[in-house]
């Protein structure tokens, strides 16, 4: 028994890295932190705290999923995309990073889809948790032979920008609403993928409906959430992210061009470049429905919704 014990103590050390960060240099919130750090023995309670991110996660790997298929279908052939789509490991040779990845819902999602998946989170309890959980699964142990890889490190988005690595994708669902300085946020993000790359990111507009479903309803009539959880200022309008796409471009490197160089039917990004998605919660039957994208135009992103940006091959 203590010999298991320790061999379980020691795959846990390989997959986790715990990094003492410059906080001065980060968009960590250390409040935020705190809260999400209290609820982290909760990550894996599919009732508790993050039901409505388990009743959400199968929705944003199958958009990822969806997009990156389309993607590859587009640039090297129906009949690439065909087989990439009949894969269960559709992400087989991609590297992607989950940047704020909790307690590792959409790591272990990504990593059992093939991709070797580094998730990174600024709470160490969530690191903790995250790790635990998926050295229970022997799928996601690292000595399997099937799958990705994952890993998880106790650091920030900045700190990562230090590293030498860049990913073929970088996912942040539901953290940007909880940093400090976005804007900086998003360019450490959008920094960390590799040209040609894909960056996701799932977050809360800033409309009444939001504030009425996720504050009012959510945190204090249905008590679905903690209260303190969602922060009405920090919320981020869809436009904001196509704003801030269409004037950055990457500083690395001389003369690159903007992420997002046009939009149209009332600021729409074009399908190659970018794309908003409204996601809708449905009470009754606890799902999440994924919008088309012409819905976002009719209000369907008034409230959460995903957000995909591609990083231009030359930038």
């Amino acid at each position: 028994m203590f010999s298991t014990a320790v061999q379980r103590v020691s795959r846990l050390t390989q997959r986790t890295r715990f990094i003492q960060t410059d906080a001065t240099a980060s968009t960590v919130n250390t409040a935020e932190i705190a809260h999400f750090s209290r609820l982290s023995s909760q990550w894996w309670d599919e009732s508790g705290e993050f039901a409505l991110l388990h009743r959400m996660n199968p929705v944003r790997v199958q958009y990822i999923r969806e997009k990156l298929i389309e993607t590859a279908r587009e640039e090297k052939g129906e009949d690439v995309g065909r087989e990439i789509e009949q894969r269960r490991d559709a992400f087989r040779d991609m590297s992607i990073l989950d940047v704020g990845c909790g307690g590792g819902l959409l790591s272990e999602s990504l990593a059992r889809m093939g991709a070797r998946t580094l998730g990174i989170d600024a709470s160490e309890s969530n690191i903790r948790i995250a790790s635990m959980h998926a050295d229970a699964d022997p799928f996601l142990s690292s000595s399997s032979s099937t799958g990705g890889s994952l890993q998880y490190w106790n650091t920030s988005a900045e700190h990562i920008l230090k590293e030498p690595d860049r990913f073929d994708v970088v996912c942040s669902m539901e953290v940007i609403e909880h940093v400090d300085n976005p804007t900086a946020f998003l360019a450490t993000c959008a920094e960390l993928v590799k040209p040609g790359g894909h960056l996701f990111l799932s977050t809360i507009a800033r409309t009444p409906l939001a504030f009425l479903l996720t504050i009012a309803a959510a945190e204090y009539i249905m008590r679905k959430v903690a209260i303190g959880t969602h922060t009405y200022s920090k919320f981020v309008n869809p436009s904001e992210l196509v704003s801030f796409f269409q004037t950055y471009s990457s500083p690395s490197i001389t003369s690159a061009q903007p992420w997002i160089t046009r939009t149209y039917d009332g600021g729409q990004p074009t399908r190659k470049e970018a794309e908003v998605r409204g996601l809708i919660y449905n009470p009754w039957s606890g799902d999440w429905v994924l919008m088309s994208r012409s819905a976002s135009q009719w209000g369907a992103a008034e409230c959460n919704y995903i957000f995909w940006v591609r990083r231009p091959l030359a930038g």
